[in-house]
């Protein structure tokens, strides 16, 4: 019951748009915006398996490939700063007072605005839009892992200094094992926005990946293509999420609850 409960959504939408594909190809049997799903199937095969006649690779898999590595990059640049600023500005009053008011400010920037200075700053090339999807999730990360690292038990660190524990050892005994299961939830939250960033700056400055392709082909309307291609990027959205879901609940049995 609870698989057909889950799966519900799923069909009704896509019965709904086979429906308004068809009442619209029978008005117009040339008309682009809404490609039969058997339309879309077969752009899918040709997409997975032909190589394009220029290169001779299979584009699909390569512009995945590029956004992937960018987008890992990102993520896990920002996975990590998020992770050593959240327990130092939860745990150290100095680095609170320093740096909390500071990242607060700087969530409130819009990071796509800032993707013309990115550009000037950094070029076109890669790094920029490493640094877009950085700049995009890193001040969420720290904000939200400080509030998990300010709920840990005032008593425990009290203990640990009882028993001599220095700062470092406080930050790495008590704060750090119990900020990484939210770590994992933090960037499972952060991976959607990531994938905008990603695919804003490869749309507007790129030569391959996911974005760039749906853009490049965007003015020849080819609506069977940039449905493809979205129904890829949110399959490994999901297979990304379903990933970092498994390796928490191994790792941390203990947090699922919490989570």
């Amino acid at each position: 019951m609870a698989g057909f409960l889950a799966a519900l959504p799923f069909v009704v939408v896509l019965i709904a748009y086979a429906v308004a594909s068809h009442y619209r190809l029978l008005e117009n049997p040339n008309d682009k915006l809404l490609p039969a799903p058997s339309t879309i199937l077969e752009t899918a095969q040709r997409l997975f398996t032909e190589g394009d006649r220029r290169t001779g690779r299979v584009l699909l898999w390569y512009d995945t490939a590029a956004s992937l590595q960018r987008l890992a990059l990102g993520v896990g640049i920002s996975a990590f700063f998020g992770l050593v600023f959240g327990l130092l500005i939860g745990l150290l009053p100095y680095a609170r007072t320093t740096f909390a008011g500071f990242v607060a400010v700087i969530s409130m920037i819009p990071p796509l605005a800032l993707l013309p200075i990115l550009f000037i700053i950094f070029g076109l090339g890669e790094l920029s839009k490493v640094v877009l999807i950085v700049v995009g999730i890193l001040p969420f990360l720290i904000r939200d892992l400080t509030g998990r690292t300010l709920e840990i038990p005032r008593e425990q660190i009290v203990k640990a200094e009882t028993l001599g524990a220095s700062t470092w050892v406080i930050v790495l005994r008590v704060g750090l094992p119990q900020i990484l299961p939210r770590l994992i939830q933090a960037v499972r939250l952060s991976i959607g926005p990531a994938w905008l960033f990603l695919i804003a700056s490869e749309a507007i400055a790129s030569d391959q990946g996911l974005g760039y392709r749906i853009f490049l082909v965007r003015r020849y309307l080819a609506m069977d293509v940039i449905l493809t291609y979205v129904i890829w990027i949110t399959l490994l959205a999901f297979l990304i999420d379903w990933a970092l879901k498994t390796l928490s609940r191994k790792a941390f049995p203990w947090a699922e609850e919490g989570l």
